[in-house]
């Protein structure tokens, strides 16, 4: 019996996919769907050698999701032959609050949770909902599986996620740091120990998961004891378009002196400030070294300013772990920028992490030890790969549902 496994992330307007061999935990194909709802939408598909990409009309997520199946089981260009193939369904669910230690099948208990917890996520949990009907719609009788960004930081002790507010908020509003990016951070902790060549359970390591969207993470015995987003994405590090870490009296002070309703300033947070902000070249770390090579002052103060709150966090972490096996950089500015990494490593050859220059500027894309061989602590590039976590859990919950249902 085929097994595969369809992966989804769905966003307000757009859809990206994974099509694994869930037995195997093989890739077979992927691609995503943007701008739906607009004139001209755009749908890319790669499976092997085929890239197939095309512009038109995407009205809503079902028929993106309808595209999809219709490309997979294309006789040309597909992989699978009928959409009955489909064993499963995962898909990302960025906040699953304080109730899901772990990915959970879909149930209408389990989907109401999520709707809860989108006043927590505005803007990602609806946009999760919709992908999560479009393809309950369009596959009815298989198990379909929610893997949550919140899941892997609930391991946190209360020391490390409450905030010095008023209790009750946390009793009666569940105010506290959740962490995000923890499909990512889970994924590269095992890869980390797998590349070091050591179980999970006995490495520490601080995983930098350094993209348009930053975090860090301290994990100790494959664990999460502290994180750097909190109640919401906007927490800590500098990123593309989020401020991170600042004086929450400014929010006040924002709104009266431009102005702005406390929503109007979150959004300024959100959206304008990171590099893009503080550049105002771009949120994109290839722009803004190019402007900064090009001798553009503040793009070289937001280079300065991204890589100094990343190592004030490193250095936090490896005082919250007791010190390290190893650091991990992943994503696309953790991956592909050795000039990033030259910086967020700078000055920290005293706490045990050294640098060599040869191996970081070779290194992209990983995986790689790009650390000197006195360096205490190993300093890694592993590409992350959410989508092969979100499968692997997918298949697992969706074997234990399809044998309970055969007894």
């Amino acid at each position: 019996m085929k097994a595969h496994v369809l992966v989804i992330n769905c966003g307000s307007s757009s859809i990206k996919y994974e099509l694994f061999d869930g037995q195997a935990n093989l890739s077979l194909a992927e691609g995503v769907v943007e701008r739906i709802g607009e004139s001209e939408s755009a749908f890319r598909y790669r499976a092997g050698s085929r890239d197939l990409r095309q512009a038109s009309p995407v009205p809503s997520h079902d028929a993106g999701m309808a595209l999809i199946a219709r490309t997979l089981t294309d006789r040309e260009v597909g992989v699978i032959q009928d959409a009955a193939e489909v064993f499963a369904v995962g898909h990302r669910v960025v906040h699953g609050g304080e109730r899901f230690l772990e990915s959970a099948l879909l149930t209408p208990e389990v989907i109401a949770t999520v709707e809860e917890y989108a006043r927590f996520a505005p803007l990602h949990n609806p946009a999760n909902l919709v992908g999560i009907r479009a393809a309950q719609r369009l596959f009815p009788d298989v198990p379909h599986v929610a893997v949550f960004d919140t899941s892997f930081h609930q391991s946190m002790p209360a020391k490390a996620y409450l905030y010095a507010v008023p209790y009750e908020l946390y009793q009666e509003h569940s105010v506290r740091r959740y962490g995000f990016h923890g499909t990512s951070h889970r994924y590269l902790a095992q890869a980390a120990a797998h590349f070091l060549g050591r179980r999970v359970e006995g490495v520490r390591l601080i995983t930098c998961h350094l993209g348009n969207g930053c975090s860090i993470s301290a994990v100790a015995g494959g664990r999460c004891v502290d994180t750097s987003m909190g109640f919401t994405p906007l927490e800590g590090l500098v990123m593309g378009t989020r401020s991170g870490d600042l004086d929450p009296a400014l929010v006040a002070v924002l709104g009266e002196t431009l102005r702005l309703e406390a929503g109007e300033v979150v959004r300024l947070l959100n959206t304008k400030s990171g590099l893009l902000g503080l550049s105002g070249v771009s949120n994109d770390m290839r722009l803004i070294l190019k402007a900064m090579s090009e001798g553009d002052e503040r793009a070289r103060l937001a280079l300065e300013v991204f890589c100094y709150r990343a190592r004030k966090y490193i250095g936090a972490y490896l005082v919250a772990l007791g010190g390290a096996d190893a650091v991990v950089f992943s994503a696309g500015i953790g991956e592909n920028s050795p000039e990033a990494r030259t910086r967020i490593a700078a000055g920290l050859d005293e706490l045990g992490i050294v640098l060599d220059e040869a191996a970081n500027q070779a290194a992209r894309g990983g995986p790689a030890d790009i650390a000197t061989a006195k360096s205490r602590i190993r300093v890694l590039v592993i590409p992350t790969d959410e989508e092969r976590m979100i499968a692997e859990d997918t298949y697992r919950i969706a074997s234990e549902v399809r044998l309970w249902r055969e007894v």
